[in-house]
């Protein structure tokens, strides 16, 4: 496994690569405080299962304006910064060293949001989303294969998984959808941004904090799913 820093096409993007190729790819896709090390590492880890990772930074370093247009994107269901994501999306099944086109989505807060609404556009085979919104019904019944992770102390976002479990009921989806009842928001990633999250709106509504736990049983979970659906 191998990872770097490239900027293409003035983007700024972390690449991580498995040790055989070729390989399905996955998109990473950032939180709102955007590419940083958490990123990385998580990047790594997705590499690490046997996956081609790519995470584009889609927030230009986290800029205010960007954040603000993001999720406004996010609100209506469509925007540039998402079909930029859905750009990167389908290049990365354009590469020589992605096996079949076969690419997938694992995205986190804003980035798990951004997956379900690109998980509904037909180019990725399958997407985790990690406490992301909850589109509305009739995207969610138009996704490809989802897992999906939520906080149960998340007073904020911590019900969105039951939303999608009932969208999800009788349709054709596969879906494997929990809420870790001890978790809050953001308890698989440990940016060095959370501390604004926590003094902000981190107690006692979102109660964002890493959670080791239930981030490995996340994990072990996208692991089976993806190792079926890609």
């Amino acid at each position: 496994m191998s990872g770097r820093d490239l900027t293409v096409d003035g983007v700024a993007m972390y690449e991580s690569l498995p040790s055989d190729l070729p390989a399905p790819g996955v998109l990473v896709i950032h939180e709102l405080f955007g590419l940083n090390d958490d990123i990385r590492r998580i990047t790594d880890r997705v590499a690490g299962l046997g996956y081609v990772a790519v995470a584009p930074d889609l927030l230009d370093g986290g800029r205010i304006s960007c954040v603000a247009r993001a999720m406004a994107q996010i609100q209506i269901g469509e925007g540039s910064i998402i079909d930029t994501a859905e750009e990167h999306l389908r290049s990365l099944a354009d590469r020589e060293d992605v096996a079949d086109g076969r690419v997938a989505i694992v995205g986190f807060c804003m980035g798990g949001s951004f997956a379900l609404l690109l998980g509904a556009r037909g180019t990725a085979r399958a997407i985790s989303t990690n406490y992301g919104i909850f589109p509305g019904d009739d995207i969610a019944k138009r996704l490809c294969p989802v897992i999906a992770s939520y906080g149960g102390k998340d007073r904020l976002i911590g019900r969105d998984g039951n939303k999608l479990s009932r969208a999800l009921e009788g349709t054709d989806v596969p879906y494997d959808i929990e809420t870790y009842p001890n978790a809050g928001h953001s308890f698989m990633n440990e940016a060095e941004g959370h501390r604004i999250s926590k003094a902000l709106i981190g107690r006692p509504l979102m109660a964002v904090a890493f959670d080791e736990g239930a981030s490995e049983d996340s994990w072990e979970r996208i692991e089976a799913f993806f190792a079926e659906h890609l």
